[in-house]
């Protein structure tokens, strides 16, 4: 990570002072870098040798790093990964401008690999990406989102990088087709274990642990898993609750609603699926050869879903 971290700082680079200072603010603010290490670890799991993967991972890394900022836009956040938003310390025109920015570096780092295979991923995994935030703006203040819409928006706008990511890794290391697609699908399978927790923790965290506002996602009218289960196994008037706050984006029944969502057991249905989705990517990775990066890549599986940010 210190090499794609390198790359990183290399590529973050440019004539324009805001880009660079816009670049480096929400670069700076850290954040778990899972993506990236699905490069590397899937890479080196697999038997690669060269630093090519050090690129694709700050590729990638670039590529979330646009869509958090134009994300934080589109939802009017504040607050991400304990301090101040892009978008609230330096507007949102300059934050959507440097996320294109990012996005435009992204595709001349994946063009400099030289890889029509690794082009073909990137610029599917974008496009994917693109369509599930769409999806996700139809959906929001719909309380009658159905569980299987919205977890067909979180395996495009979540759990499609994280799939790309892991794919990159076995195609740069030259994995046979078999492979490439266990690689892909235990991708696929962490990044929905990891976003099924992340709104989990919103009903069920702390705002200082989770970096964000909790409550958030019930304040952009966000129709997440806690909130579809408690509907569906609450008393009438839990439900009413719940659909209005929804649909008015209404927070300030939120410990009422929190009530609702653990009475329920909501929470415990979205973490007993999010557990199901790391055994999906766990038995995937089981099938590698011994490694330290195998071993690390069984840990993500377990870590995905034993958090509380």
């Amino acid at each position: 990570m210190a090499q794609v971290d390198a790359v990183i700082a290399e590529r973050l680079r440019s004539d324009v002072a805001l880009v660079n200072q816009i670049g480096q603010y929400i670069v700076s603010a850290g954040g778990k870098r899972i993506r990236p290490r699905l490069v590397l670890l899937f890479a080196n799991a697999l038997g690669y040798a060269g630093s090519e993967h050090y690129t694709l991972a700050a590729t990638v890394e670039f590529i979330h790093t646009a869509t958090l900022l134009h994300d934080d836009v589109v939802d009017e956040s504040s607050l991400r990964r304990g301090r101040q938003t892009a978008n609230a310390v330096f507007g949102n025109a300059a934050s959507v401008l440097v996320g294109d920015f990012l996005y435009s570096r992204a595709f001349q780092m994946m063009v400099s690999v030289n890889d029509m295979r690794v082009l073909d991923v990137l610029a599917d995994a974008t496009n994917v990406i693109a369509e599930g935030e769409v999806l996700q703006l139809m959906n929001m203040h719909d309380p009658d989102l159905a569980v299987d819409e919205y977890l067909r928006v979180i395996r495009s706008k979540t759990a499609k990088l994280f799939e790309a990511s892991a794919r990159l890794g076995a195609i740069i290391a030259g994995a046979d087709a078999a492979v490439e697609a266990s690689c892909a699908s235990y991708g696929r399978s962490l990044g929905t274990a990891f976003q099924l927790i992340d709104d989990l923790l919103d009903y069920d965290g702390e705002t200082h642990e989770l970096g964000k506002n909790v409550g958030d996602d019930l304040r952009e009218g966000k129709p997440t898993l806690p909130l579809l289960v408690a509907m569906s196994q609450g008393t009438a008037e839990e439900r009413e609750l719940i659909r209005h706050a929804i649909e008015k984006g209404e927070v300030t029944r939120l410990p009422d609603v929190v009530a609702a969502v653990r009475r329920t057991g909501a929470i415990d249905a979205a973490r007993e699926l999010a557990g199901a989705e790391a055994e999906a990517a766990r038995l995937c990775a089981s099938a590698l050869p011994p490694s330290r990066y195998k071993d690390a890549l069984l840990h993500l599986c377990a870590q995905a879903v034993d958090r509380s940010s």
